[in-house]
């Protein structure tokens, strides 16, 4: 029977999300580690003896390492590949890994939040002991922790966007709903990159001021613009703790707001007009479709609540265009809409986290 291995993490030990469309450092250590050890697993079961161990089962002997490159999603790996003194050896990851890359790399990630053994066991096609398993997270610890606390201070990331999601973890044999803080940089020109992950009991001006501090105590400097939904803890938190930016406001979240104080029923022609302001990437014209249409409509009972809404939040849901150069993507937060949705689906495999897991990868 396959045994599998419950990591166990003490809180704020992992806080870090090593993305596979990222191509950085940290995920081409990581996926080098991998690679070396799954290969010298598969070298020990094929001699069937670990190294130096006198066996009557052993089928061969060790022979050193060659090198290899290997071309991946995060880069080029240089690689230690096992050999055997017959010559007969050949790890099977390569074949596997160029199959399915994609899906290795997000198997190698779910390792933290997982059944590492049973991970493993995918990627090499057969069970392993829970001391490999123990080995591999343990030369993996010290590679997520020098990303986790990596320096921000080399890119200027003048557009943040955050948003929260809720987990269901183990925290002490209990399973709670824990908030998961995410935030991604935006550059100046547009590139993006997740830079903080954080799961904390609930979401309030005191958790999300906690996250704001842990990424400025890495460097995170020069915020113009925040992107984020309207919690009022949020948006009191992006206020205390960046004094000098501006708070975009969900377009999508907002138009929701408006459009679900309108009846369904007859609203048709008021509700195009809405998305019609939202269309525009101009401040002026924006601006002069809203008043237009709270002047057509602000009169009609039905209607009055929604055009009270969108008069007091449309100078928050337009500071793009203005902080932004109307780079469509800072108007609303679904960039990390669809990280949360990747996030949902690995959660489904994994259901609960792992004890004390502060990220979930």
């Amino acid at each position: 029977m396959t045994q599998h291995l419950q990591i166990n993490l003490e809180p704020k030990q992992i806080q870090a999300l090593i993305d596979s469309s990222v191509k950085d450092d940290a995920s081409k250590l990581i996926l080098t580690t991998v690679f070396n050890q799954l290969m010298e697993h598969q070298r020990t079961e094929f001699i069937q003896a670990e190294g130096y161990e006198r066996s009557e089962n052993r089928t061969g002997q060790r022979n050193g390492y060659y090198e290899r490159a290997l071309t991946t999603r995060v880069g080029t790996l240089e690689l230690k590949v096992p050999r055997t003194r017959d010559g007969v050896f050949s790890p099977t990851v390569f074949e596997r890994y160029q199959r399915n890359e994609k899906a290795l790399l997000a198997s190698m990630l779910e390792m933290y939040v997982s059944e590492v053994s049973q991970i493993v066991e995918e990627l090499c096609g057969k069970s392993v002991s829970k001391s490999f398993v123990s080995s591999l997270t343990t030369q993996l610890d010290p590679i997520v922790k020098e990303w986790q606390n990596r320096t921000l201070t080399g890119t200027k990331f003048p557009y943040l966007m955050v948003d929260v999601l809720y987990i269901k973890a183990r925290v002490e044999q209990r399973v709670l709903s824990q908030s998961c803080h995410i935030a991604i940089g935006i550059t100046e020109e547009g590139d993006r990159q997740i830079i903080g992950f954080m799961l904390q009991n609930e979401e309030s001006h005191e958790t999300w001021s906690n996250f704001f501090d842990y990424l400025k105590n890495r460097g995170l400097s020069g915020i113009k613009l925040v992107i984020s939904d309207a919690h009022k803890g949020l948006v009191s938190a992006i206020q205390t703790s960046f004094t000098h930016a501006s708070w975009q406001r969900c377009q999508v979240h907002f138009m929701r707001n408006i459009l679900s104080t309108v009846p369904k029923k007859g609203s048709k022609p008021f509700r195009e007009a809405v998305k019609t302001i939202f269309k525009f990437s101009d401040i002026h014209l924006a601006r002069k479709a809203k008043n237009a249409l709270i002047e057509e409509y602000a009169d009609q009972v039905k209607y009055q609540k929604a055009c009270r809404t969108l008069d007091e939040g449309f100078e928050d849901a337009f500071q793009y265009t203005v902080l932004g150069k109307s780079h469509n993507r800072l108007k609303s937060t679904n960039l990390l809409e669809r990280l949360n949705e990747e996030v949902r689906r690995r959660e489904k495999v994994i259901r609960i986290s792992p004890t004390g897991l502060q990220l979930i990868v």
